[in-house]
């Protein structure tokens, strides 16, 4: 067949597969506006959008929830009823986000903010070095730097002394790992898996990504947080240092469901499921609940964890996030915050390390201004923490971002804390970040040349990647 044949034959079939394809989009695409945008590009111009949108266009991970299913009453086995009868009244305006995630409300937790990254790794590294049992570490970046190099060696010499290793990495985001450096871990002992969006070969499922960090030690006491495994993270590379992060040391029952949540990551990858080793008992005062969201979950239950959150709040709401691209349901729920007279605010960063998204957070930032939500842009270097403050009592650090992202399409955890105590200290955290951020008015949206502000308008239309 001459190629003055073989052209239009192409084309037909490339426009027979666009309109299959915006078939398809329309049945699955979660929101309507997400649904007309994919079938007009894809019915119109498929051969602009159609390989997009194989890549970018899926809103479920499947496979992984009936994995969980098959696997929920092992992995829950130490949830017990008779602590449910234990939750005080302050927890119950959360009793439906824990349904949601499949959790509950654990008493007796010890809390200890880490603020930082230096805090965080030594605290990390050190439970680590101590550890008799087992260590569990999941992460979204692994870099082969400095405290990439610490981390190594202190997993090897804990797999050398006969501990039980396990790593996951997310594999799109440690994309410049290079192969020695797991190499080395496999070799010393160390069980280390990259995340796969399913088991068998898929590249139409790279637009979700794993963005849990996790680490427990013996069973009994977890990390998480906003870190990652990398020098940056330290505040030690320009042009972002110094860099300001949150993460969350906990003892306790929750540790299961830490435990839990790495052991249904492990096991899609691996086939195999980890040691879930039981808890010491209970010492401190806390009730947390842990929140393992993603795209595998019959609900948007990470979005859901944000405006439970938001709805709950009487007085105060604190949130610190790096991205600031809220959906429909979280912008309306900030707006009836203010209007309820809670004092709503958002600390942001003021550099960014992704433009396209710092473009169109700053359009977002600008509406919430409108809406009477108090905007603060973090001064020095880069924020990224991810930390919601609620009243006087309730706290919760994790690794979501008030993203789409984070949102609809990443595996995240968080830690949701019910304690005087620990939001006191929370508190005096962000009240220290906020002596470090000024308060930002219309004029960073109206003093923008019409060029920037036409960036910011083209960044929004891709809210639901970002």
């Amino acid at each position: 067949m001459s190629l003055s044949h073989l052209l239009p034959l192409l084309a037909f079939l490339l426009h027979v597969a666009g309109v299959l394809a915006a078939m398809h989009a329309v049945m699955h695409t979660r929101t309507p506006q997400g649904a007309f945008a994919w079938a007009l590009g894809l019915a119109l111009l498929p051969y602009v959008t159609l390989v997009p949108y194989l890549y970018l266009g899926r809103s479920h991970f499947s496979g992984y929830v009936t994995l969980h299913r098959a696997h929920r009453q092992r992995l829950s086995q130490a949830s017990q009823d008779g602590e449910r009868a234990g939750i005080p009244p302050s927890c119950e305006r959360y009793g439906a986000l824990a349904q949601m995630v499949n959790g509950m409300f654990h008493s007796g937790q010890q809390l200890k903010l880490l603020i930082d990254g230096h805090a965080a790794f030594e605290a990390m590294l050190d439970a680590i070095a101590q550890a008799q049992t087992c260590i569990l570490v999941q992460f979204f970046i692994f870099h082969d730097d400095g405290i990439g190099r610490r981390m190594q060696k202190a997993l090897l010499e804990r797999a050398a002394a006969g501990v039980r290793v396990f790593v996951l990495f997310d594999g799109i985001g440690s994309h410049a790992l290079p192969g020695h450096y797991v190499e080395a871990l496999q070799q010393g002992g160390v069980g280390i898996h990259p995340f796969a969006t399913q088991r068998r070969p898929n590249r139409f499922q790279l637009n979700f990504r794993n963005h849990r960090k996790i680490v427990v030690v013996d069973g009994w006491l977890g990390f998480l947080g906003g870190l990652n495994v990398g020098d940056e993270y330290l505040g030690l590379k320009s042009p972002l240092s110094p860099w300001r992060d949150t993460h969350l040391q906990l003892a306790g029952p929750a540790v299961l469901d830490l435990q839990r949540s790495f052991a249904v990551d492990w096991h899609w990858v691996t086939g195999e499921l980890p040691p879930m080793l039981p808890p010491r008992p209970a010492q401190g005062e806390a009730y947390t609940l842990i929140a393992a969201t993603g795209p595998a979950d019959p609900q948007e239950s990470c979005s859901l964890l944000f405006t439970v959150a938001i709805n709950a709040a009487c007085k105060r709401l604190w949130i610190t996030t790096p991205y600031f691209v809220p959906d429909q349901a979280v912008m309306s729920a900030l707006r009836l915050a203010v209007l309820r007279g809670v004092d709503v605010r958002v600390l942001l960063p003021s550099r960014p390390d992704h433009h396209t998204v710092f473009l169109a957070s700053t359009l977002h930032a600008n509406s919430a201004i409108e809406a009477g939500v108090r905007i603060y842009r973090y001064q020095p270097g880069f924020m990224h923490q991810k930390v919601i403050l609620v009243d006087d009592d309730t706290a919760c650090v994790s690794s979501m971002n008030l993203d789409n992202r984070s949102f609809r399409l990443n595996f995240e955890i968080g830690a949701l804390n019910v304690d005087r105590a620990f939001a006191q200290d929370v508190e005096r955290m962000l009240l220290d970040d906020f002596e470090r951020a000024v308060l930002i008015t219309h004029e960073e949206y109206g003093s923008a040349s019409y060029a920037r502000r036409l960036a910011m308008h083209v960044a929004r239309l891709f809210d639901p990647i970002l």
